[in-house]
């Protein structure tokens, strides 16, 4: 699980995600993302009907070879839903433990949310070296500096609220992408 976030955010540390889009507008931006040289999309399926987007996003990805994953999936069955159609990732908003085992029994790299120390712990206790942090905004660099120390081997994406204006205070801070 850990290799894939690992490769996949060595040259570029930006991921796109694509959320409350229509199919069509979901494969548009995600090729304009493609073309940005942005390898990583994700589209988000908080709800069941956000799932037609994901599927005709991972189907345009695997035509130019570009993995797609799924964002806030946070129960087994989205899980398992996102792993039927092909999707080549997962990331949600907060950690699971359940879903982290699912992730693994399929072969889905996971990319689970965290916001505290115990959240951390528990998800390197887990095996995952990759989380998500969310919301970074709100959690600010100050807080990936913190959590350098007592977890050296832990990487971190931040997402929530970044743009291009602040990016680079959190790229700066030691996040991973």
């Amino acid at each position: 699980m850990n290799d894939f976030f690992e490769s996949a955010l060595a040259e570029r540390p930006v991921m796109a995600i694509l959320r409350g889009m229509a199919p069509e507008r979901a494969v548009a931006v995600a090729g304009r993302a493609w073309d940005l040289g942005i390898e990583l999309v994700e589209v988000t399926v908080q709800s069941p009907d956000a799932f037609p987007a994901l599927e005709a996003v991972i189907r345009a990805g695997e035509s130019r070879g570009k993995p797609v994953g799924a964002g806030t999936v946070v129960s087994v069955g989205s899980l398992r839903r996102v792993a039927k159609l092909g999707g080549r990732f997962a990331v949600a908003p907060g950690f699971d433990p359940a879903v982290v085992e699912a992730a693994a029994e399929v072969g889905v790299p996971y990319l689970p949310g965290v916001a505290t120390p115990s959240e951390v712990q528990a998800a390197a206790a887990a095996g995952l070296r990759y989380l998500k942090a969310f919301p970074s905004v709100v959690l600010g660099p100050a807080w990936f500096r913190a959590l350098a120390g007592p977890f050296p081997d832990v990487r971190f994406v931040a997402t929530g609220g970044l743009d291009a204006r602040n990016a680079g205070q959190f790229l700066d801070a030691g996040e991973r992408a």
